[in-house]
């Protein structure tokens, strides 16, 4: 697998685990990346909101019933940082992908590089980007959620943490739940640090069960903030319609 981009200060690839985060994926739906970001990058990246001429929506939760908060999705060309993380992360992830969709006997598969699988999106009139960032403040909070915008879904996505929990802000646990068939819901709550980002699952992923594997429905939110104010970067790898 290509080492990552060494512009970037994520996951060296002499200390980099995929078995361990591909472990992690088949075993809870989520596994995190320490330290994928910088201080100084969370900084500049959080730095961007401020600057309409990077994105092509801001969105106003409540009035949507998606919460309370708001975030902005960019627009292309993105900024570097954030098409670098998107392009990187996707080849370390689009074997899991595979996998979890042989698993569940869903017969797409995605190509080995990104701009491809970008392609097939376009082509199918997906063409806006998703990537966003996302700000809160008090009591602001996401409800729980699936972020599927056309046909075609990568079944992954990456959330990177750009703020400090207990000096930036306190609350705001990024929260997951796990829907298994004829079963009440499971919470978890992923414990994340400035730069840290959790990659989950978007929609579904197998489990195994005594008959073979069976498709578990996945959300995710953040729970509401008491203080401060929190910025996250969303990597999603398919456009929206």
């Amino acid at each position: 697998m290509p080492p990552l981009s060494s512009t970037l200060s994520l996951l060296p690839a002499d200390t980099d685990d995929w078995a361990t985060t591909t472990a992690a994926l088949d075993l809870h739906g989520n596994a995190v990346l320490p330290q994928l970001l910088s201080a100084r990058e969370c900084k500049t990246v959080a730095g961007l909101y401020a600057d309409a001429r990077h994105f092509r929506s801001r969105v106003l939760m409540q009035r949507h019933g998606f919460g309370q908060g708001e975030y902005q999705y960019f627009s292309y060309p993105l900024p570097d940082i954030v098409a670098r993380l998107r392009a990187t992360l996707y080849p370390r992830l689009v074997g899991v992908a595979n996998a979890w969709n042989q698993a569940m006997g869903i017969n797409v598969r995605y190509p080995d590089d990104h701009a491809d699988f970008l392609a097939r999106c376009h082509q199918a009139g997906q063409q806006r980007p998703t990537p966003l960032l996302l700000q809160y403040g008090p009591g602001d909070y996401n409800c729980l959620h699936q972020d599927l915008y056309g046909e075609h879904v990568f079944p992954l996505q990456v959330a990177v943490l750009l703020s400090r929990p207990g000096e930036d802000f306190t609350g705001g646990e990024f929260v997951l739940t796990e829907q298994r068939p004829r079963m009440q819901s499971r919470p978890e709550v992923v414990p994340l640090q400035q730069g840290d980002a959790v990659v989950f699952a978007v929609h579904h992923r197998p489990v195994q069960g005594s008959r073979g594997f069976y498709r578990v429905n996945m959300r995710h939110g953040v729970s509401t903030v008491r203080s401060g104010h929190r910025h996250t970067l969303g990597i999603i790898f398919h456009d929206a319609e």
